[in-house]
């Protein structure tokens, strides 16, 4: 955790919000203790809490949402193309 120049916003580690965010989810701590210990809002932690568990099935193979799944096809399509010409120019060199 550090401070910016102005003083104003803290910078977490992404280390220190999975910390917090296992304790909250575990059950260890309570988020208002974390909240009080680190003087952090409330509102942040529970942010922090809830992408941490809208991320989570994605870590164990997840289906991929709808976006992510046409980005994977175009890919895909994007290779086969190029091995469509590679292997045109091949035949034609052949012939």
């Amino acid at each position: 955790m550090s401070e910016s120049k102005s003083g104003r916003r803290r910078v977490f580690a992404p280390e220190f919000k999975l910390r917090l965010v296992v304790q909250i989810v575990s059950g260890q701590r309570t988020l208002a203790d974390l909240s009080r210990e680190h003087q952090i809002k409330d509102s942040l932690l529970a942010r922090w809490r809830d992408q941490f568990l809208e991320k989570a099935p994605e870590m164990f193979g997840a289906a991929p949402t709808g976006q992510e799944r046409l980005a994977e096809l175009e890919r895909e399509i994007g290779r086969q193309h190029m091995e469509l010409e590679i292997l045109k120019k091949a035949s034609r060199r052949l012939l």
